[in-house]
Formats: structure tokens, C-alpha cells, sequence
């Protein structure tokens, strides 16, 4: 080869490589996303906002707007068949990620708050006000009804079953309802408490509930497989996620599979958060993800979970008009009706001991907030059941 074929050969060679770079390929839309990763990986390490969920997440969006020539079949991008990243999106495409992750919910929850005093159900079960109120605004607003009901989700601020329900009505909006399911779950310690001051009396935040009665293990055994009979013969099409929420529940209580519990709880679950936040977070590419849509799908969740959390404290504050003095809720566990376990049970505590700090409410709002998770998975089983 001459010397100027070689230079010609290495100028062409280096042409090539710039055209595949990200710098050529970049556009102002993928710096503002990655802009959008990098504030969730603040909000996840510097204010600690479940950086368990917003770490992978937001790495994801990284990862998923890194520029690249589309159309160079290099197969690298979570869009493009046979690509790794699109291999593992299959486990949010499919669906198959939020039940596992419902296993290792039950396998880790306690119950307990709940079967002792049941009526805290119908707290949890007032906060899906949220989503059947988002669902009626979105449909309003244009939105078609399978988009609507999968919007409307966000309201449960239950990221495992926004992401089943998505993909099940409104696959090309995934990404933008987890994002704002889980973006809403973590800031649950912002959004929450002025909602839970504005509706309440002082009086009301002093209230002190009576400790929760003493549940036998027995008791705990019979409860998910009570529930699971009773919620997936109303609503089938809940199967999926409690099912395994239940199955999860019931190797924590059995007594005789501890190991499978603790696999549940932990090592399965840590490994499928990973798999799901990392590539809910990548599925967010510019072109699919700035769009009007998503500001919409935003806004709506934002109201849903502002309804649900009011829906929660106030339905607890009607609720006391009926319940006799010495039993009346403290409706500051009312907000965490909503499934964000155990955040919101927590905010319901903190609150509590700002006014009282001998009136800890932590084990009372684990009732509506374990609730919630039920009532979320119910709410979406019914919207899957007459919008599929």
C-alpha cells in the first residue's frame, strides 16, 4: 500500500470512528436527560431519597443516553433486538420482574398491624381514590382509556405494579410512569407531610391509639392464603402480583422455610431491583422520553399521588366520626394507605412524634401501608380487567 493510500485508509478510519462517537451524535435532548440521571443520583447519594431504587435508575438513564449511531447495527441500545440491554428489558417489557419483586415484599413484610386490627384495610383501600381519580383526569384530558388507566397507576406509588400495568396497556409509555412511580416514592418524605398538616387539627395529630392486640402464628399462616382466595376470586387478573406477594408472605410465616424466605427477601430481590431500576432507567432514551406525553403523564401522577395521600387522611377522619372515643384512628397514619412501604408508615410516625414524643404510630400506620400494597395491586387487576 502507498503512503498515500495509508493516509487515505487512516483518514477514512478515523472519519468512521468520529461518526460513531457520541460527541457527533449527540443531541441537546440527550445532555438534558443525562442532566436527569445525574439529579436522581443526587437525590439518591446526597439526600438518601431510597437510593436503593433512584441508584440504578438513575444510572440507567446514563447508560440509556449515552449517543450512539442508531443505525449502525451495533446492537448496543435497549431498543434494538438481540441486544444485551434489550435481553434484560424483556423482564420490564414482559413483565416479569414486578412479581419477583412482590415475592421479596411479602417475604419482608409483616402483617401483623393489619389482622390485628382489620378495619385499618379500608384506609388502604381509600387511598386508591388516587388512582380512579387520575383515571377519570386523564381520560379528559384525551388520553386513551388503556393510557389512562396505566397513568392513573402512579397514584398507588407502587413502582413494581405501575411498571405490570404499563406493560400490559400502554407499553410505549413504560418509561415515563416507572420514572414518575418511582420518582414519587422517593420524595414521599417532601410531598406528604404539608398534605398530612393541611387536613388535620392538632387535637386530631395528638391522637394516641391503643396497642394493637397480640396475633397468634397461627393467624399469621391462615392470612395469605385467606387473602389470596379472597382478593384473585374478585380479581383474577391481580393473580401475578398477589400471588406472589401472598407465596412470599406465607414462606416468611410458615416457620418451616426460612432459607427460602431469606432468599426472597434479600439476595432475589436485590438482584431483580438491580435488573429492573437499571433498565427502567435506560429505557428513558431522549427520543422516546422528551416528548408532551411525558410532561402529561407527570402531572397526572403528581395529582394522583396528592389524591391518594388526601384520600387516605381524610377518609380516616370521617371514618372517626362513627368509631366510639376510646378507638377513634389517628389520621396521621391515613397517608400511608399508599403502597410506599415502609416510607410512608414512617412519615406517619415522624409526624406524630413532632407533636407527641410519646405517641409512636409506626406499627399502627403499617396497617394501611401494607394495605396499600394489596389495594394497589387490586386497583390495578381491576383497570387490567376491563381495559386489556
Amino acid at each position: 500500500m502507498s503512503e498515500q493510500s495509508l493516509s487515505e485508509f487512516m483518514a477514512q478510519n478515523l472519519q468512521t470512528f468520529w461518526n460513531l462517537t457520541g460527541f457527533n451524535n449527540a443531541t441537546w435532548e440527550h445532555f438534558v436527560m443525562l442532566a436527569v440521571g445525574m439529579f436522581f443520583l443526587w437525590l439518591a447519594i446526597k439526600k438518601n431519597f431510597e437510593p436503593m431504587l433512584l441508584v440504578p435508575i438513575g444510572f440507567g438513564i446514563l447508560i440509556g443516553n449515552i449517543p450512539f449511531d442508531a443505525e449502525a447495527g451495533l446492537e448496543i441500545g435497549i431498543y434494538e433486538e438481540n441486544s444485551v440491554l434489550n435481553i434484560l428489558y424483556n423482564g420490564v417489557r414482559a413483565g416479569w420482574y414486578p412479581p419477583l419483586i412482590f415475592l421479596g415484599i411479602g417475604a419482608m413484610t409483616d402483617f401483623t398491624a393489619l389482622i390485628a386490627n382489620p378495619k385499618l384495610m379500608l384506609v388502604g383501600a381509600a387511598a386508591q381514590f388516587g388512582i380512579f381519580g387520575a383515571y377519570m383526569v386523564a381520560l379528559a384530558l384525551g388520553f386513551a382509556p388503556d393510557q389512562a388507566g396505566a397513568i392513573a397507576i402512579i397514584g398507588g406509588a407502587d413502582g413494581p405494579t405501575a411498571i405490570f400495568l404499563s406493560s400490559k396497556l400502554a407499553p410505549n409509555l413504560m418509561g415515563a410512569i416507572a420514572v414518575s412511580a418511582y420518582s414519587y416514592m422517593a420524595l414521599v418524605p417532601v410531598i406528604q407531610p404539608p398534605i398530612m398538616r393541611l387536613l388535620t387539627t392538632k387535637n386530631e395529630r395528638l391522637i394516641k391509639m391503643k396497642p394493637a392486640r397480640a396475633v397468634s402464628q397461627n393467624e399469621k399462616i391462615i392470612f395469605p392464603i385467606v387473602g389470596l382466595l379472597l382478593t384473585c376470586f374478585v380479581v383474577p387478573t391481580a393473580l401475578p402480583l398477589l400471588g406472589m406477594l401472598f407465596f412470599g408472605n406465607l414462606l416468611r410465616e410458615c416457620g418451616v422455610t426460612t432459607r427460602l424466605a431469606k432468599t426472597a427477601s434479600n439476595a432475589l430481590t436485590d438482584i431483580v431491583t438491580i435488573l429492573l431500576g437499571m433498565t427502567v432507567g435506560a429505557s428513558t432514551q431522549a427520543s422516546e422520553f422528551l416528548t408532551s406525553e411525558t410532561i402529561g403523564i407527570f402531572a397526572l401522577g403528581f395529582m394522583a399521588f396528592i389524591i391518594a395521600s388526601a384520600s387516605g387522611v381524610l377518609f380516616v377522619k370521617l371514618f372517626n366520626l362513627v368509631l366510639p372515643k376510646g378507638k377513634k384512628l389517628n389520621p396521621l397514619i391515613g397517608n400511608a394507605g399508599v403502597s410506599a412501604v415502609p416510607m410512608s408508615a414512617r412519615i406517619s410516625n415522624n409526624l406524630g412524634l413532632e407533636y407527641d414524643p410519646s405517641n409512636y404510630l409506626l406499627m399502627h400506620a403499617m396497617g394501611p401501608n401494607v394495605a396499600g400494597v394489596i389495594g394497589s395491586a387490586v386497583a390495578a387487576g381491576v383497570l387490567l380487567a376491563f381495559l386489556a
